[in-house]
């Protein structure tokens, strides 16, 4: 499992990286889209790496990777929105928001942790394309909550389904990454 948490930790780091670069290019702006908004922004993203993964002919000269990465980061941004509520104009400082996204990916990782401790790290054998799928799952469960404005009879929340779809992206990255290793 320290395996794990260093590989974690590694591809966090790329996503936290990117979403600084990005706060730098265009501040918070992304403080005014709504939850709903987000989880469309998460879905072509994933419906992106499911059409990667199915094609065989691809048009633009992008992988995976970064269609991943901007499902970590568009669930923290999520997950922060859960939080601090949607706004008019932005209002977050580079600083301000870099603290939040921070916070969000120690509990998210935490929960990551705690299940991959139960779970026995069944992740490890799954395919990158099951992953998909269960981010995709993931998000469709979350528009049905959406839809039902916010409410669940014995289901978990909303924040739980975008913590699962970090920790499933992250998974995802982390088997890219040794597959590439694997191939130099």
């Amino acid at each position: 499992m320290v395996d794990t948490s260093n590989q974690y930790n590694d591809q966090i780091e790329k996503c936290r990286a990117l979403f600084i670069n990005k706060m730098h290019d265009y501040g918070s702006a992304w403080r005014i889209l709504r939850l709903p908004s987000l989880t469309d922004q998460i879905f072509i993203k994933a419906q992106r790496i499911r059409g990667l993964q199915q094609n065989a002919n691809q048009k633009i000269a992008e992988d995976e990777t970064s269609e991943f990465i901007g499902i970590v980061n568009y669930s923290i941004m999520a997950l922060i929105q859960i939080e601090k509520g949607v706004v008019e104009q932005p209002d977050l400082s580079v600083e301000e928001a870099t603290q939040l996204y921070d916070e969000h990916v120690a509990l998210t990782k935490q929960l990551m942790m705690d299940k991959n401790h139960d779970y026995g790290e069944a992740w490890r054998d799954m395919r990158v394309s099951s992953l998909t799928d269960l981010i995709l799952q993931k998000l469709l469960r979350v528009k049905q909550i959406e839809n039902n404005s916010g409410k669940t009879l014995v289901s978990e929340g909303i924040d739980a389904n975008y913590q699962d779809m970090v920790n499933y992206a992250v998974f995802a990255l982390i088997h890219l990454e040794v597959r590439k290793e694997n191939k130099e």
